[in-house]
């Protein structure tokens, strides 16, 4: 049984002639454990894919189980990190990760929840800014907040929708090491949903590309052959690298070219242009 799994998921909005189908005949499962990556377009259908797996919209058609039972609604057991931080800006650091932690664990007692919150607070390296407001804080730093306060409700699956996209490369690149380092300690199963071809392929297992929508479907997997931990600096040699990173860019280039032709909404690729993968995160 597979710990995440998507069974020919539709999605429509709207009726009758103003019915567009978002997701089309979605398949998808993720084993316990594993760090999967979906790239894809800029207005794909990638965030309806997310709020689908976190419970905050139902399918038209097709079901999606996490851990066997049927996702009805949002629940702790899954972790949710977007990028838009969503923090409360009048609460400091460490009560925005303890509201986290008491809506997970209501009947817990207000040590236990300062407890985990000043835990979770240290592991993404914020105690010095623990009694700083939100708008006292970097882009990176917000982040920080944000993963924390997943992490601290104890999810037994990372659900990532775009992350890091909106920080600079530096920032990026040490949120990306962060999380990694996190999720190497327990191996929580993670997803993350990315425009970065790079980033995906440092992070994850597997890459799964997502057509973009209307009629929006999953593409071929491009497994990640390469050995953890994994160095930036020895990937941009690695044949294996190249290889994967170069048919992920073929495939969506190509899915690209199809769309210039037949649509008339103009897609925004995700991030291909060719470029030295050590300068991206220096």
């Amino acid at each position: 049984m597979a710990y995440l799994e998507l069974k020919n998921i539709t999605k429509t909005y709207g009726q009758g002639e103003n019915e567009t189908e978002v997701l089309s005949n979605i398949n998808l499962k993720i084993e316990e454990g594993e760090f999967v990556a979906i790239v894809g377009f800029t207005g794909s259908g990638k965030t309806t894919l997310v709020n689908l797996i976190n419970g905050l919209i139902q399918p038209t058609s097709g079901e999606v189980l996490f851990k066997g039972e049927p996702v009805v609604g949002t629940s702790h057991e899954r972790g949710v990190i977007f990028q838009n931080y969503s923090l409360l800006p009048w609460l400091t650091v460490e009560q925005n990760v303890i509201m986290a932690v008491k809506s997970a664990f209501p009947n817990r007692e207000k040590s236990v929840w300062k407890r985990k919150a000043v835990y979770y607070i240290e592991m993404v390296n914020l105690t010095p800014a623990i009694n700083k407001l939100p708008k006292e804080l970097s882009g990176g730093m917000r982040q920080r907040v944000a993963v924390a306060r997943a992490l601290a409700m104890k999810p037994d699956m990372i659900i990532m929708d775009e992350p890091l996209g909106a920080l600079d490369a530096l920032t990026r690149g040490n949120l990306q090491d962060q999380i990694l380092n996190i999720w190497g300690k327990d191996k929580r199963t993670a997803l993350l949903i990315t425009n970065d071809v790079d980033e995906g392929i440092y992070m994850a297992d597997r890459i799964i590309p997502l057509r973009p929508g209307p009629n929006a479907t999953l593409g071929p997997e491009f497994k990640i052959d390469l050995e953890r931990p994994r160095d930036k600096t020895e990937m941009n040699d690695s044949e294996s690298f190249k290889k994967t990173r170069n048919s992920i860019i073929e495939y969506l280039m190509g899915i690209g070219e199809e769309r210039k032709s037949e649509a008339k909404k103009e897609y925004v690729l995700p991030e291909l242009t060719p470029k030295d993968f050590v300068n991206q995160f220096r």
